[in-house]
């Protein structure tokens, strides 16, 4: 009997666990449509389907991406997307208020795919455009990683077993992709790293290709030179990884 209930215990973590890897994506689309005056939202991102600990994790590490991006009214707590596109519009008509003759309508354009996807690991990259007057309006791309066995989010530095090392390697492949002498400053060629020293971007996320660092406009270099991106194969870089990847 003891054996009986041991055996049905294990089967039913087993199966627990592999439930909680599986999840399947549906689209989630929502805009503004309140009033022709608002401003242009445009979102669409991936649902995780399901009511296990991972799709609750997507879920929620996209929810709050898309809202603290949307947010513009302090008056309001946003605590869902629908309520962050209000915020968003608020804002708009406040500065409106202050500036009648001089405000160009807004615009948020939020869209998600998923780049990567094994058994072990889940990454959804986000690409975003905000426009809220101005010159011009801001692009940024922003990676979520998660773990399929926990069902939790990946910090960036969980994703390395050696990091020192990975940022050596991820300098010297920098240098050589953006024709930057190695007797050299990072910043000798025009970059703007702080202190004048390397380091690894806020966003690296798995894509089939590889694992890609990716600096946002600003980060690193001015608006006008975009996004700075390198990707780096897997099979030059496991070594410095804290999972086996099975690309």
């Amino acid at each position: 009997m003891k054996h009986i209930i041991a055996y049905l215990f294990l089967l039913v973590l087993i199966t627990s666990c592999q439930d909680n890897r599986n999840v399947t994506f549906e689209a989630l689309s929502l805009q503004n449509s309140k009033c022709e005056e608002c401003p242009e939202v445009s979102i669409n991102i991936p649902k995780a389907s399901g009511n296990n600990k991972l799709s609750k994790s997507i879920n929620l590490a996209l929810q709050e991406e898309v809202i603290s991006q949307l947010t513009f009214d302090d008056e309001l707590n946003a605590e869902t997307i629908q309520q962050a596109i209000e915020s968003f519009t608020n804002g708009y008509f406040e500065l409106k208020k202050i500036y009648p003759d001089e405000t160009i309508g807004w615009k948020a354009t939020i869209n998600g795919l998923v780049t990567f996807e094994d058994t072990d690991l889940i990454t959804v990259e986000l690409q975003s455009y905000l426009f809220t007057g101005g010159a011009h309006g801001y692009g940024s791309t922003n990676y979520l990683n998660f773990n399929k066995k926990s069902g939790k989010e990946i910090d960036a530095w969980e994703l390395f077993e050696d990091k020192e090392g990975f940022q050596k390697y991820a300098e010297t492949q920098f240098r050589i992709q953006q024709n930057i002498p190695v007797n050299k400053s990072i910043n000798s060629t025009g970059f703007m790293f702080d202190k004048d020293l390397f380091y690894l971007p806020e966003n690296i996320g798995f894509t089939e290709k590889g694992l890609k660092l990716l600096y946002n406009q600003y980060e690193v270099a001015s608006y006008a030179d975009g996004p700075i991106e390198l990707t780096l194969p897997y099979k030059d870089i496991q070594k410095f990884l804290s999972g086996k990847i099975k690309a």
